[in-house]
């Protein structure tokens, strides 16, 4: 359907990536501790319309760019397929250090609490300018878009929407737990280390399968 390939694993790939913590789970969970609940929700929202401007940015600017030549969308796809495998080889051999977590965890605490508004623009902002979310989208989603599809931009907007839609009730629901389960689990290193190398992990195999595949 619109060219969407390797659905399944996209969806196994997008959960994987949410549960493990990281910058934006450290700033839901500090926000939801230091100000509630809302706050949390609020600023998992912000983050979550950050990555609606990557998903636009990435169907139609990307398919602009490379909806005259099939050779480069390949070109694309095996260039993300490299920065995937990087990133999941950082993922698995990251080392973990419980008093830096416990740090992250604890900046956003020692802030001065900030309106609903403010919560959701810096989420919104911090997302947008991060140049490393832009090069996941890049790179990402492609691998789910057949090279000769006819209809690249909804597909992109399709795998957008689904992104979007997971991270929301993941980033929610960690906000809602955030006062009590969340607060002890984000602090275990231990558990940080496994979940960086299921999806490290994922993240190689999905480079590999895409390099070794035929275009």
């Amino acid at each position: 359907m619109l060219g969407i390939t390797g659905f399944t694993f996209f969806l196994i790939a997008v959960f994987l990536l949410n549960v493990t913590p990281g910058p934006d789970t450290a700033y839901i969970v500090g926000r939801s501790v230091a100000q509630g609940r809302g706050a949390g929700i609020v600023s998992a929202l912000g983050i979550s319309a950050g990555c609606i401007v990557h998903t636009l940015a990435c169907a139609f600017g990307l398919t602009a760019i490379l909806a005259a030549s099939a050779t480069a969308f390949t070109v694309i796809k095996i260039a993300g397929a490299v920065y995937l495998i990087y990133l999941g080889v950082r993922l698995i051999f990251t080392k973990h250090d419980d008093a830096s977590a416990a740090r992250e965890k604890q900046a956003p605490e020692k802030a001065a609490p900030k309106s609903l508004r403010q919560l959701f623009a810096q989420g919104f902002i911090t997302n947008v300018l991060n140049p490393k979310v832009v090069l996941f989208f890049v790179s990402f989603f492609p691998q789910f878009v057949a090279a000769d599809s006819q209809h690249k931009a909804l597909a992109f907007l399709t795998l957008g929407i689904v992104f979007i839609a997971i991270s929301t009730v993941w980033n929610s629901f960690v906000a809602w737990i955030a006062g009590s389960v969340t607060e002890r689990f984000a602090g275990k290193s231990g558990v940080k280390k496994w979940l960086d190398r299921a999806v490290g992990s994922a993240f190689v195999g999905l480079g590999i399968k895409l390099a070794t595949a035929h275009q």
